[in-house]
């Protein structure tokens, strides 16, 4: 179960990895394709994603915390925290942007939370 967890873990932290991309160093080109956006809107809310790449980067480091800190317990309570916070932000992500964020980001996430429990 454990392998499984950390796979799951894995997997929803190489999304967020692009995801960062997509919000950051990616968005002139890919990002903005992705999110489907025109130049116009693209050019309003660059520093916003930005942003919010930053933020799904401290996410991607709780993740690779959770999957490489030598201590067990720790790794496992930052592997909780990770995937808590992605599938609450896959949530409200579904709810006001885009109904597809919940199977993208929030079931991966709550099937590793459920994987992390039974171990």
């Amino acid at each position: 179960m454990l392998l499984a967890a950390q796979i799951v873990t894995g997997i929803v932290a190489l999304i967020h990895v692009y995801i960062v991309l997509l919000e950051t160093v990616l968005f002139e080109t890919r990002g903005k394709r992705v999110f489907g956006l025109t130049d116009e809107t693209a050019a309003i809310v660059k520093s916003a994603m930005s942003n919010q790449g930053c933020y799904n980067g401290f996410l991607v480091a709780a993740l690779a915390l959770g999957l490489f800190w030598p201590d067990d317990v720790t790794a496992k309570a930052f592997a909780f925290f990770g995937l808590a916070c992605v599938a609450v932000a896959g949530v409200w992500g579904g709810l006001t942007v885009k109904r597809s964020i919940l199977l993208i980001q929030t079931l991966p996430a709550a099937v590793g939370l459920a994987l992390w429990w039974m171990v």
